[in-house]
């Protein structure tokens, strides 16, 4: 007899129609504190373009003002959170 409970098959991410995902927003925070912070998003797998190359380490992104927010390396401030810093271009955010 097996103890576990049933298990429920997974959603696969690229089985998602594009029609069905929300349309990625002006402004995108990862961290959770932030009020730019949706989870919504983050269902799905995004990818950030910042000056012709897609950028994987982007903390947060804003495009109509053409800003990214990146780790600097290892550095992390007085609370434990990763130092960012702020790099100005083109910015473009989609869906993989």
């Amino acid at each position: 007899m097996n103890d576990t409970p049933a298990s429920t098959p997974a959603t696969d991410v690229a089985s998602v129609p594009a029609a069905e995902r929300p349309a990625l927003p002006d402004r995108l925070c990862t961290d959770a504190r932030s009020p730019f912070h949706r989870p919504e998003f983050f269902e799905h797998d995004i990818v950030i373009r910042y000056n012709g190359k897609d950028r994987f380490d982007v903390e947060e992104y804003c495009i109509s003002e053409g800003w990214i927010k990146v780790p600097v390396g290892k550095k992390v401030d007085r609370r434990g959170y990763p130092l960012l810093i702020k790099l100005k271009g083109t910015v473009e955010a989609f869906y993989r």
